[in-house]
Parts: structure tokens; sequence; C-alpha cells
């Protein structure tokens, strides 16, 4: 006899880009990310300085100023990595990007190194939002309850 396997929709988990304290959205001290504007995620606030993907994906922007990247997932996910708070002031400076627009990457594939000492000495904020833009088709499953998460191994949210 034959058994039918019912297909259960795989859920997809976004792993922490970089190492810090869990941050929920709101808390996050800028509201163009507090309020959702950008879409729901939530934000780490660093204490690394190398950002990965979070999942696999193709790098579809990188903000003029290195300080923001949009991956775009198979199954239509828009996903926005905005490393710091205030960075696009540092017009690029302090940010090594390692991937190019349109690379395809895999979750744990750098993305960019981040010169904290740069930062950390010009009194400019690393919380870094990690933000579905197409949350409303796309909502936010699971998020995690770590209060310290870790690059490439704490799952954040599933969608």
């Amino acid at each position: 006899m034959f058994k039918l396997f019912s297909k259960k929709k795989e859920k997809k988990g976004i792993l922490a880009p970089i190492d810090g304290k869990f941050l929920p959205l709101n808390e996050v001290p800028d509201q163009v990310f507090s309020t959702k504007m950008m879409g729901d995620g939530v934000a780490i606030d660093t204490t690394g300085s190398e950002v990965y993907a979070p999942c696999d994906a193709t790098v579809s922007v990188i903000a003029p100023t290195k300080h923001a990247y949009g991956l775009t997932l198979d199954n239509g996910v828009e996903m926005l990595i905005h490393v710091g708070l205030d960075t696009v002031n540092m017009k690029g400076q302090g940010f090594e990007p390692a991937v190019s627009m349109g690379d395809k990457v895999k979750a744990g594939d750098l993305l960019v190194k981040v010169d904290r000492a740069l930062f950390e000495s010009n009194n400019i904020s690393l919380i870094t939002p990690v933000i579905v833009c197409n949350s409303s088709q796309f909502p936010l499953k699971d998020i995690t309850t770590e209060t310290t998460v870790k690059a490439n191994e704490t799952v954040l949210f599933h969608f």
C-alpha cells in the first residue's frame, strides 16, 4: 500500500547576523524602526564587528554608504539589515563590504566588516535592525526569547 505524506510547509529561520543583545523593535531609539515604518523585525545591540547573511538570499541592495543591505529570498521575502543608527552620516567610512549587489549568499556568509572603534569614538550606535520589509505578506513568528544572540547560531524568528 501507498502511504500519503503531507507536505509540511518548511519554516524559514532567520539567524542573528551579528553578536549582541536582542532588542524588540519597539525599543530601538529611532522612530523609523520602532514604529515599523520599514516593516516588522527585531534589532541587535551589537557586540560584534562582522555582519553575516542571516539566511540564503540574493543581495538586492547595498546602500551607497555601505550601512544597509537588502536581501531577497527565493520565496519573495525582502529583508533589510541596517547596521547601526545614524551610520549613514559616516558616508561609508568604517564599513568594508564583502559582497556586491546580485551576489547569492548562504546563511553565515560574511556581508560586511564594521570598524567598531571608529563608530564608538564618534558616539554612533551600532544597534542593528533586521527588518522584513514585506512583513504584511510574511509575518514574523516564533521571535526569540534569548537576551543575548550569537551570529550564525541564534534563530531570531521564522516566517
